[in-house]
């Protein structure tokens, strides 16, 4: 007999973190999917150009900063550029390197949707107190620094 030990999902870090963020993305992106047929990895890529807007990233360097896969970046990337919303330019200073900014047309999208996405975190973050949602940043901080 094989002796078999299942995780308790319900009680597995890396379910319950996926199954929350599952969650928190999943009640704006229906409505960013509806209005402006963007999907999820797509808003992620816009919302890493406009965090970064200055430094001008490329595909690879959005995927590093999203822990995202660099294969779904590409193709949201690709998108992004046929919808107009995102612009890829050679890097000045290496020809091998393209740089992704977000077009006047991504802005307007951007500027949308992330007023959505601030009052979700808010709702989410009002069910607990002050001092939960202060240990809940320097757990997360501290989680994200392995």
């Amino acid at each position: 007999m094989i002796d078999r030990a299942p995780l308790e999902l319900e009680r597995f870090l890396p379910y319950r973190l996926s199954i929350l963020t599952n969650t928190v993305s999943q009640a704006i992106a229906r409505e960013y999917e509806r209005r402006f047929d963007l999907s999820v990895t797509e808003w992620r890529v816009m919302a890493v150009l406009a965090r970064y807007d200055g430094e001008g990233l490329s595909a690879r360097e959005v995927a590093e900063r999203t822990a995202m896969d660099k294969v779904a970046v590409s193709r949201a990337v690709a998108r992004l550029v046929a919808a107009g919303r995102v612009t890829r330019r050679t890097h000045h200073g290496d020809k091998r390197r393209s740089v992704l900014r977000l077009t006047a047309k991504g802005w307007k999208v951007h500027d949308a949707v992330a007023p959505l996405a601030r009052a979700q975190e808010r709702e989410v973050l009002a069910r607990l107190d002050a001092e939960e949602r202060a240990w809940l940043a320097r757990i997360l901080d501290k989680l994200l620094m392995a």
